[in-house]
């Protein structure tokens, strides 16, 4: 069984990308939300980087 990354519908904040992230990577979300916050203040792409995995990640069918 391979691996996937899907969003999080269970683990989110905001679009359930980092908690998909942790996931995958067998991490804690708020290392990834530490993170991805930083991505956003030190090199100005974390947002455009957010909103595209939003849009191309599909979300994971765990209800």
């Amino acid at each position: 069984m391979s691996k996937r990354l899907y969003r999080s519908s269970l683990d989110k904040q905001l679009g359930g990308v980092c908690g998909g992230i942790a996931k995958y990577f067998e991490l804690d979300p708020s290392l990834v939300r530490i993170g991805a916050i930083l991505l956003l203040f030190v090199a100005g792409t974390g947002f455009l980087a957010y909103l595209v995995a939003w849009l191309v990640i599909p979300l994971d069918a765990d209800h």
